[in-house]
């Protein structure tokens, strides 16, 4: 039975053995001192902390920009609801990238997911039927995905590229360019503030539930520990009995399940489905897993980071919005943070 290497949000990325952990290149090496906290450990705290000082930071400047409107509880509901359909997405996304892998296929899936599961045949099944489409819409791709990669030895990259040029191009078939609007009532229900639970925003609540579960699972289960040593070292990790293609699968299920789960929160969010849904989201969950401190080399994945990574994104979006400032400016200001994001963790792990 394999031991928790650290853990995922610690950074560690080698297999462990009995008493000793296996290195890069697969022999092994001294433990950690016990008792002693982990380096891994020091820097994901670290980088927490970093991304709560950026929000910190932006919630300064939009509470001295624009005091009235983004410090208001309609705004901070609107940003977090934003938030939360990315947010679901990059869940998934992150596994995947801690596992050494690349999905770019997340928005086209979440476009297809969304126009399949509002079809006017779909929508006769009421509520569940659009529930359940949407998720069997994005396992399947995500099974697609994994089965290529995993069993067809294909690159992450060249197969999640094809499936976002199938995806979208199935879903502007499906929906015929047009926007198929949702009638069935108990869907649009969850996007009106009568649905509201204490002030807070369906939408809001699934994001937390999955983020908490995305944290459960990525750091406190062996899938977890077997997502992060995989990404480590996939010749070590097979060599300490992990069946590597199986878990790759099973990572890019889970990808393809988020995507589903999104794809019906833009349902409720939009009343609609749209073959434009999704766009650029595999970007943005990218951005912000990598800000927030996953590896895009794979090998240490971190869920915390990876929300704090989306919400520092959002509220960027909300400030750009709520100060009309144009929109080119925005993706300079995100490009900039994902350089000096990448530039930092290359600094770290550089001897």
């Amino acid at each position: 039975m394999l031991n928790s290497p650290g853990g995922a949000d610690t950074g560690a990325g080698a297999v462990p053995g009995a008493g000793a952990t296996l290195t890069k290149t697969g022999g092994p090496g001294p433990g950690p001192e016990p008792g002693a906290p982990s380096k891994g450990r020091r820097l994901a705290d670290l980088r927490n902390l970093s991304l709560l000082g950026v929000l910190a930071v932006l919630a300064l400047v939009g509470g001295i920009t624009k005091p009235d409107e983004f410090l208001s509880t309609d705004n901070l509901q609107l940003v977090l609801t934003q938030a939360s359909v990315i947010g679901v997405v990059t869940v998934g996304v992150t596994f995947v990238i801690t596992s050494g892998g690349i999905d770019l296929s997340v928005g086209a899936m979440v476009a297809l997911a969304s126009v399949w599961a509002t079809t006017l045949a779909t929508q006769d099944y009421g509520f569940g039927g659009i529930l359940l489409c949407a998720v069997l819409v994005g396992l399947g791709c995500g099974l697609v995905n994994g089965v290529l990669i995993a069993y067809g030895g294909m690159v992450p990259f060249i197969a999640t590229l094809a499936m976002l040029a199938s995806a979208r191009g199935l879903a502007l078939q499906i929906s015929d360019g047009k926007t198929q609007v949702v009638t069935v009532k108990p869907v649009l229900d969850l996007g009106l503030r009568d649905s509201y639970v204490l002030g807070i925003p369906p939408l809001v609540m699934i994001f937390a539930a999955v983020t908490v579960l995305g944290w459960l699972l990525l750091g406190r289960t062996t899938f977890g520990r077997r997502t992060v040593a995989i990404g480590g070292n996939p010749e070590a990790a097979r060599l300490a009995g992990i069946d590597v293609r199986r878990q790759r699968l099973m990572l890019y299920l889970l990808s393809g399940l988020c995507c589903g789960i999104a794809a019906f929160m833009l349902v409720i969010l939009t009343g609609s489905g749209q073959n434009t849904n999704g766009n650029l989201y595999e970007l943005d969950a990218i951005a912000a897993a990598i800000i927030g401190g996953t590896l895009l080399s794979g090998g240490r994945g971190t869920i915390t980071g990876s929300v704090l990574g989306v919400l520092v994104f959002t509220t960027i979006t909300n400030l750009f919005a709520l100060n009309n400032l144009q929109s080119d400016v925005q993706q300079i200001a995100k490009g900039a943070i994902i350089v000096a994001a990448v530039l930092v963790q290359k600094g770290r792990s550089t001897p």
